[in-house]
């Protein structure tokens, strides 16, 4: 079990969309959506140096992103500034998941951050108040927080916590970053797909291997602007049952949904040989459990 402590590196683990609908739009533009977001024991990690003097600095360079506008800085800041904390923060940034892949890297960055330093600061801000912080940063950065698979509505911030089937994931990035944005605004991109229950979905998940559930609304418009994506897409569902292939978030990366990960593998070796040099794919089971919150006892 990982304890949170100042210097030890610290998980940030990717999740996947096991299914995403867009259900409408808000007035002031954001989309409405139903989604279930699932963990993966597969993601970056963070590890934090105490510093006296307030100041919050990014150790190293991420390409393409200015410390500014790092998430994780961001958050960090906002946590101090929300608590008039006077004690500041060196963030070091093992980044693996892949930036615009849907797997919603970013995202739980920042929520490690907000989850570790609200530890180490002593803080000891209810979780609550760091989903609403989170919020403003992200509307993936909640469910992060919160720290358990779970179904969601509205912008992704309204929560319920699911106990999933086990299962694991053959994830494969096409080496394209999509800015989600750009999904959002095409106007082809469904956006009345008719509203669900947690109880249509508890269906098509019962059973000895469940099934994905729904579709992905955001897949045809990234497959159209990016063909990359249908390309992944293409390959994998010619060598299984396209029903357990699905575009995770806004893309770019694609996912296969199979029994266990001995299976996984196997899929990941019969076809690997075969991807461009720019594809990158990885194995990984389903957690419901944010590791933090498990060390924390949350």
């Amino acid at each position: 079990m990982v304890g949170i402590d100042w210097g030890r590196w610290l998980p940030a683990p990717a999740k996947i969309n096991l299914f995403l609908h867009v259900t409408g739009r808000r007035a002031d533009g954001y989309h409405l959506l139903q989604t279930v977001f699932r963990f993966l024991d597969h993601g970056d990690r963070l590890r934090f140096s105490r510093r006296d003097d307030g100041v919050i600095r990014r150790v190293g360079d991420i390409p393409g992103v200015a410390e500014q506008d790092d998430l994780c800085v961001r958050a960090a800041r906002l946590l101090q500034q929300h608590t008039g904390c006077a004690l500041g923060v060196d963030i070091e940034l093992d980044k693996v998941l892949p930036m615009g892949g849907g797997l919603g890297g970013g995202s739980s960055d920042a929520a490690t951050v907000l989850l570790a330093l609200n530890r180490l600061w002593r803080l000891d801000l209810p979780l609550e108040a760091l989903q609403a912080l989170g919020l403003s940063l992200g509307a993936d950065v909640p469910v992060f927080v919160s720290g358990r698979s779970a179904f969601a509505e509205g912008v992704g911030e309204r929560l319920q916590a699911l106990s999933l089937p086990p299962a694991a994931y053959l994830v494969i990035a096409p080496g394209v970053s999509i800015p989600t944005p750009r999904i959002f605004s095409d106007p082809e991109l469904t956006r009345n797909s008719d509203p669900c229950k947690i109880a249509d979905f508890a269906a098509a998940a019962s059973g000895s291997f469940p099934r994905l559930y729904g579709r992905n609304d955001l897949e045809a418009v990234a497959k159209r602007l990016y063909p990359e994506v249908d390309h992944v897409l293409k390959n994998l569902a010619h060598r299984v049952d396209e029903r357990q292939v699905r575009m995770s978030g806004s893309g770019a990366c694609v996912f296969v949904q199979c029994p266990d990960v001995v299976h996984a593998q196997n899929l990941k070796q019969a076809t690997s040989a075969q991807w461009p040099a720019t594809w990158r794919g990885f194995v990984a089971e389903g957690v419901d459990l944010h590791p933090l919150h498990a060390a924390a006892g949350w």
